[in-house]
């Protein structure tokens, strides 16, 4: 599971090291989080397809998903692009959930929400679950990865919490920075709270302090520009028993990128 892809040098650290980590690693499946891959702020078509061409299986987001209005009708037929769940389906485009198979054949559920706190107060991401798992024609797979993309790290340990033992892993995005409290839960699922960034790593978040820094200054907008220099590639690869969906390991996996 790779973290959120700031920009262009996210997109290319993740073409120029991805498919050897795939070979070197044993990796099956990938996921990574691209609602910032297109100049920062949102995803394209053409981003989206770099992204798949570099080995990523499938593409979760969050809240800047949006802010490319070529999105709404791509996320419509794209099934590899994920969004929000709990977004709802009253008029929103999309899917939040899919089942996809792995290079060996496993099939994966892969499941992205969005947290409430500090964020648009959208539907319950715990209820949203619950909805999912009661309402579902037929069982998910037993491996089953979660994206929560969300503020706050209280709420991300009881998404995770909640979620122990009733799916593989849970995984949280969108603060960029990462965290280091990546674990097995009691119950067999793989958490982190937040997997950090593929961006710029003399930066603030992925972007170019110059365009960050006078907001807490000041207090006057700016415009944000995506940071140069070298790329820190954030993420973890989690090994799940296919047959029960327990996580087995899970263990960070960083490397530095030249761009």
């Amino acid at each position: 599971m790779i973290s959120d892809l700031i920009g262009k040098p996210g997109r290319l650290a993740v073409e120029a090291l991805l498919p050897g980590l795939r070979h070197e690693l044993g990796i099956d499946f990938v996921t990574a989080n691209g609602e910032n891959v297109a100049g920062g702020m949102g995803l394209t078509a053409s981003t989206a397809e770099a992204m798949f061409k570099a080995g990523v299986d499938v593409i979760t987001s969050g809240n800047h998903i949006w802010d490319k209005r070529e999105m709404y009708q791509i996320i419509e037929h794209e099934e590899r692009i994920l969004r929000p769940l709990n977004y709802g389906t009253d008029g929103v485009p999309g899917k939040g959930w899919g089942v996809f198979h792995a290079e060996d054949g496993t099939e994966v559920a892969v499941l992205n929400f969005q947290g409430r706190t500090y964020m648009i107060p959208i539907e319950n991401p715990f209820t949203e679950f619950d909805r999912l798992i009661d309402q579902a024609s037929e069982p998910l797979p037993a491996v089953r990865i979660v994206d929560f993309h969300c503020e706050l790290t209280s709420e991300k340990n009881a998404f995770g919490i909640y979620l122990d033992g009733r799916v593989s892993a849970v995984v949280g995005t969108h603060t960029h920075v990462p965290t280091a409290d990546e674990r097995i839960m009691p119950k067999g699922t793989a958490y982190q709270s937040d997997l950090g960034m593929v961006g710029p790593i003399h930066s603030v978040i992925g972007f170019d302090p110059a365009t960050v820094v006078p907001r807490f200054i000041n207090g006057l907008p700016t415009r944000f520009e995506v940071g140069t220099g070298p790329v820190v590639f954030n993420s973890c690869l989690i090994d799940v028993d296919a047959a029960s969906g327990r996580a087995i390991t899970v263990e960070r996996v960083v490397r530095v990128f030249e761009v």
